[in-house]
């Protein structure tokens, strides 16, 4: 997801490593990489330029403080390279937002969403995934079938709506979109719905017809928001459906769908400042529960390759019992856990979306979401299912017997099975330690990673990417170089009071 824009920033990045001081020339070729990959993304060039100008203009005209503190009050030394990130970041922010995911409502409370759109953008399939988000909301929506041209819209919705258990208003054929949703709206009133979304038609292109079309619905029922949905794989031509959309019709927002198959974000970064309507959900995945509120600064954050712990914690919220997680979290930091546990976490993070997705979101992890095989978390599913419940609990009795027994059980060969179980052991280690000692030296961002997914363990480790694919030392090691370095010291500390005896 947007590793053009991800790809063209990193080199930035790269080129201002070990450079002392920001000036003209510095700031000048880390941009060319930034104006490579954002045209390559296919953003309007006006706004690219815009953006650009903005980013050196601060780059090299704001005062620095080469020291500050940070949270634990520790003193850190800033470099130009993060600097020149920082400005990036808040300059991506800007254009992307502000944003407020919030929903507007009726005089009554009630909310009220007209989605418009052509035909293939996914306005149906976003409309199941907005009565859903209301549903986990304590509302009680109708979903109307206000598409009365495309063939099957009106089943398909229907079976979406019998999904996800929302009733679908719809009419016989015939009857026209303004009646239907007229009577729909009626209907909501009578069964104390407090929540409407209308799917409306579509078309190849934008023309009077449609306009004229949406317009009535628009004046019969009056919607408290109307939100265009687009394509990201479209590009530029997503921001100019999007352009010629609200120069015929009010909008209050845009619903941006396939993000998680648009490689360049193009439509992401650019269709705010085009437009000046802003972004309210993304669609990340063919999955009715794969839409999110809409953050500039964790789009920005991904785009950076600094993850989204934000936007992760609300994943794993959302599919986590917050009492349970707890008890878990505790238990795995004092590397109390077995290969049960292990099982559970995966399903875990299999309920959070796409494992590229998940990874994506932790800090350094943007190349290896990149490269994961989703697969590979099957495999270690299949090898923990072929264990025996003692195997399970205590992983060091399998010996190359065992694992041989579990790697035919599994399909899986016998070297399979112990290099999960060295990986399990590895990471056992390492959340004890952490649990303890609030981090490890050699291990890239440790002492945040057990809190990042919620539940408590780097995925990573399991795929062979180690911690955000920096460098790859187990915990053992690292517990191993902790204790020499303190063996190393105080060795030191008794060298020093001989020599002032003497």
């Amino acid at each position: 997801m947007l590793e053009t824009l991800t790809r063209g920033f990193d080199a930035a990045r790269d080129r201002l490593k070990g450079v002392r001081e920001l000036d003209e020339g510095s700031v000048g070729e880390a941009l060319r990489d930034v104006r490579k990959s954002l045209l390559e993304a296919d953003v309007d060039l006006e706004v690219v330029r815009g953006f650009l100008d903005r980013v050196k203009e601060r780059a090299l005209g704001e005062k620095v403080r080469t020291k500050v503190r940070d949270k634990q009050g520790k003193l850190v030394r800033v470099t130009p390279s993060q600097h020149f990130v920082r400005v990036c970041q808040s300059e991506l922010e800007a254009l992307m937002g502000p944003v407020d995911t919030k929903l507007r409502r009726d005089a009554k409370g009630a909310i009220s969403i007209m989605l418009l759109g052509l035909q293939g953008v996914g306005k149906t399939t976003v409309a199941a995934k907005l009565a859903q988000h209301l549903v986990r909301q304590g509302r009680r929506p109708l979903l109307v079938a206000g598409d009365v041209h495309r063939p099957a819209a009106i089943e398909q919705l229907r079976q979406l709506g019998e999904r996800i258990e929302v009733p679908v208003h719809s009419d016989d054929p015939g009857v026209g979109a303004v009646a239907i949703c007229k009577a729909a709206r009626e209907r909501a009133r009578a069964e104390r719905h407090d929540a409407l979304i209308f799917d409306t038609a579509g078309r190849l292109a934008v023309d009077d017809a449609l306009m004229a079309e949406l317009q009535a619905v628009r004046e019969s029922v009056e919607p408290a928001n109307s939100l265009l949905v687009c394509d990201a794989l479209m590009g530029r031509d997503a921001v100019n459906v999007a352009q010629a959309f609200s120069e015929r019709l009010e909008l209050d927002g845009l619903v941006l769908t396939k993000l998680d198959g648009d490689a360049r974000g193009g439509a992401a970064l650019a269709i705010k400042a085009v437009t000046g309507v802003p972004i309210k959900f993304l669609g990340t995945g063919e999955a009715l529960d794969r839409l999110e509120a809409f953050r500039p600064e964790g789009l920005a954050s991904r785009i950076l390759g600094m993850g989204d712990i934000v936007g992760l914690v609300e994943d794993f919220e959302a599919v986590a019992d917050e009492q349970e997680a707890e008890a878990d979290a505790e238990r795995i930091l004092r590397g109390k856990f077995g290969m049960d546990d292990l099982l559970k976490q995966l399903r875990l993070i299999q309920k959070m979306g796409p494992l590229g997705d998940v990874l994506g979101k932790l800090p350094g992890f943007g190349q290896l979401a990149q490269q994961v095989d989703e697969r590979e978390l099957g495999k270690v599913e299949s090898m923990i299912q072929s264990m025996t419940p003692a195997e399970r609990q205590r992983p060091e009795m399998i010996d190359r017997s065992r694992a041989s027994r579990i790697g035919r059980g599994s399909g899986r060969l016998q070297s399979d099975v112990l290099e999960l179980v060295k990986r399990f052991e590895q990471m056992r280690e390492m959340m004890s330690a952490l649990g303890s000692g609030g981090g490890l030296p050699g291990l890239p961002g440790g002492g945040q990673l057990a809190g990042a997914g919620g539940g408590g363990f780097d995925p990573g480790m399991l795929l062979g990417g180690g911690a955000g694919g920096g460098q790859r030392i187990s915990a053992s090691t690292a517990m191993r170089r902790r204790q020499q370095a303190k063996r190393k010291r105080k060795q030191a500390r008794k060298s020093r009071k001989k020599h002032k005896k003497r």
